[in-house]
Formats: C-alpha cells, sequence, structure tokens
C-alpha cells in the first residue's frame, strides 16, 4: 500500500493541560497528561504501554511527514503535536494536521525518546548530556553532563517536595536533577550501562541495567531498597500496573515481580516463549487484565493474575526494538519489518494490518481518534478514522 498525503482532518477540540504525578497505581490509568497527550516513552510514568483510549474503527492513514533522517526513540505527543528527535539530533514537531511547527537542532547524536512536562522537553544525548528546552522559547534552558551516553527516555517524580526528572546513563548512574534547573539532587551507582527508562511506582523508581539487576530505589531518600537479579543482562524498561511489574532480560525471559512497600515480595518466570526466541528487547504491556509481550516472531497474551496463556499470534515478520501498546480493547504490534498491526486484546483476533514498506525500531503513541507510528528511516505516520 502506498503511502498517501491526506489534506483534511478534523480538528482536535478542546486541548487541556494537565499536571503529572508521581506515581501510576490505577488500573484505569490514561496517558501522561490528557486524551491529546503521550508525553512519555510507554504513555505515562510506570511505562505500561496502556492507555484507556480507543484506537478508530477503521483506521486509514491520515497523512505523513517524512524527515529523511534515521531515528531510533519513539514519538511521543503534547497538545496534539507529535515529538521526536532524529539521530543527528534535530528535534521534530508536527501538529494534527502534518504540519512542522517545531525544530531545534541539538547539534549532536541522539538515540533517546524525548519526554515532556509542563512544556518543556527532556531529552539525553549520546554525548552524555541531558538537556530541557522549552518548547515556546525553543531554547535550551540546561544541560547536565553525565560521563556516558543517555539512551533511555527521562521520567518525572516528586524529591522532597521538587518536581525531579529521573533517568540513567551509561557511566552506571541513575541520576536525579530539579526540572526546572538541572541541578542535581541525588545519583545512585549500579553495576553496569543502564540502558533503559526508570519505571515510576507510588514513590520509588524500578531499572534495570547490563549488570543484570532490577534495582528499585526510594526517590525521596535516593537509596535502594530492594533489588533482584536477572538470568542476564535488562537492555531496556520495567512496565507496572498497580503493584505488579513485568520486565524482559536479553535472553528473551519475561519475570513478573510484585511489590509492596518498596520491596520485591515475589518474582516469578513467565514460561510462554518460543523455542528460538532469542534476545529481547522490546517493553512488555500491561493492562488490567493481561500483559503482552514478544517472543521470537510471537506476540504472547497471558492472564497477570494467574499466568494462563490467553493467545499468541505469528506476526508478519520479525520482531525488534518497538514495543507493544494496549488501547482499552486492541493491541498496537510494529515489527522490525515495517508491518502495523492491531490485534483484539482479548480473543486475540488480528483486527487490522498495514505495511510501511520500513523498518519500525520506535513504539507506537496513541491520542484519542489517532495513533501515530515512527519508522527508523525518519517517517511519521497518523492514523485516524475513515
Amino acid at each position: 500500500m502506498k503511502l498517501k498525503n491526506i489534506l483534511s482532518l478534523i480538528v482536535l477540540s478542546l486541548l487541556i493541560l494537565s499536571s503529572c504525578t508521581g506515581g501510576s497505581g490505577s488500573h484505569t490509568h490514561t496517558t501522561f497528561g490528557d486524551n491529546t497527550d503521550w508525553k512519555i516513552f510507554r504513555g505515562d510514568p510506570a511505562l505500561s504501554g496502556f492507555t484507556n483510549i480507543s484506537l478508530p474503527r477503521n483506521p486509514i492513514l491520515k497523512w505523513t511527514y517524512s524527515s529523511n533522517n534515521r531515528t531510533a526513540g519513539s514519538p511521543i505527543v503534547h497538545n496534539g503535536v507529535t515529538y521526536w528527535s532524529d539521530r543527528r539530533g534535530r528535534i521534530y514537531g508536527v501538529d494534527i494536521n502534518g504540519n512542522l511547527v517545531f525544530e531545534y537542532d541539538l547539534q549532536t547524536a541522539v538515540d533517546a525518546s524525548p519526554m515532556i512536562y509542563k512544556s518543556t522537553l527532556y531529552i539525553g544525548r549520546i554525548d552524555g548530556y541531558m538537556t530541557a528546552i522549552p518548547l515556546a522559547e525553543k531554547e535550551v534552558i540546561w544541560s547536565f553532563e553525565t560521563l556516558g551516553q543517555i539512551s533511555g527516555s527521562a521520567n518525572i517524580v516528586e524529591f522532597e517536595g521538587r518536581t525531579a526528572i529521573v533517568f540513567g546513563s551509561y557511566d552506571n548512574y541513575l541520576y536525579c536533577l530539579d526540572a526546572s534547573t538541572g541541578e542535581e539532587l541525588s545519583r545512585f551507582a549500579s553495576g553496569n550501562f543502564i540502558n533503559g527508562a526508570a519505571a515510576v511506582w507510588e514513590n520509588y523508581v524500578l531499572f534495570g541495567g547490563c549488570d543484570s539487576w532490577i534495582r528499585v530505589i526510594d526517590t525521596q531518600t535516593g537509596t535502594a531498597t530492594d533489588s533482584l537479579q536477572l538470568q542476564t543482562y535488562v537492555p531496556n524498561s520495567p512496565a507496572i500496573m498497580g503493584n505488579i511489574g513485568f520486565v524482559g532480560d536479553h535472553s528473551g525471559n519475561i519475570y513478573k515481580i510484585q511489590l509492596e512497600d518498596g520491596r520485591i515480595v515475589h518474582h516469578e518466570m513467565v514460561e510462554y516463549q518460543d523455542n528460538d526466541a532469542g534476545s529481547n528487547v522490546a517493553v512488555p504491556a500491561i493492562s488490567p487484565d493481561a500483559v503482552y509481550f514478544y517472543s521470537g516472531r510471537h506476540l504472547y497474551a497471558v492472564n497477570r493474575t494467574d499466568g494462563t496463556l490467553m493467545w499468541s499470534q505469528l506476526l508478519s515478520g520479525n520482531t525488534g526494538e518497538s514495543s507493544p501498546v494496549v488501547a482499552n480493547d486492541h493491541v498496537i504490534a510494529c515489527t522490525r519489518t515495517g508491518i502495523i498491526s492491531i490485534f483484539d486484546a482479548k480473543s486475540g483476533e488480528l483486527l487490522w494490518e498495514y505495511d510501511t514498506g520500513e523498518q519500525i525500531l520506535g513504539s507506537p503513541a496513541v491520542i484519542e481518534g489517532h495513533f501515530m507510528v515512527l519508522t527508523s528511516r525518519g517517517t511519521l505516520l497518523c492514523f485516524g478514522n475513515e
């Protein structure tokens, strides 16, 4: 199917700025903000990959925007504008009609997905800096230097009454900075590179690293309250909903962890996977009923309470870095080979499929009436109602 630019699109109605809370314990939470927002990698600070927004019933491609530059991160959406960065460090913002409305050049390499809080964009860079850019001024207000590349998205937390961002670096540290000034509030030393984003749970964050450990950090003190060693290193991020989290290691194992009072009180391995699953670099997606994850070329849906297999589907292409997203009663899956698929979340029935013709590494972003997918060649595709 050829990509077609469609000029007319119904403008989203009321845009409401919402404040962020550090945790995400509710089973009915929506995206990080309002229904025109997907302001962080995976949609919310818990990195659940879940929204109660419904997908368009019969999605069609509304428009595409091509930057013609390679990308590695995922798109985010703020007030109906989709933002991303290419690997050269140029940040783009495209509105709901497909028009370029924001552009900024960091002039350095970027692999990370951006995060937006109170109209300020935060993004990590390969040269080790975390940078804050207010969208209105389009000018860097602060940059904080680490001693290693930053590949994961920043997240938002509360630290001793101050709003802070938290992120990991290849210098082995997890950092907590004042969101307004970039002042360092705390840091925690891990045993190796931190590649993924930290997930927020109540007053704690969870993150994994190349030392194979999942750690729980108290955001008020910056100290570790618990840890769990997995079989191999963790290349991406945990996902949490309520007091239950899921995380994958590089070997393809998926772990369920139960959290209570800052501790991992129980953990078990989810056994459903292909015999030839190989490495796993995607983040699981969690709904109130199930967890969805890739293994080999399959998408699995497992009951998150008793661990029974609900369904599995062979995908039309090899999986990769892109992670699934649950939008109410549907699941979106994107493959490295460029296929976007939508499944019924309960039955696993394939409902819709689209071939972009380009490799997909990032995860989809979902807002009211639309979803966005960014290819590794820098093409943003917007799908909406017919």
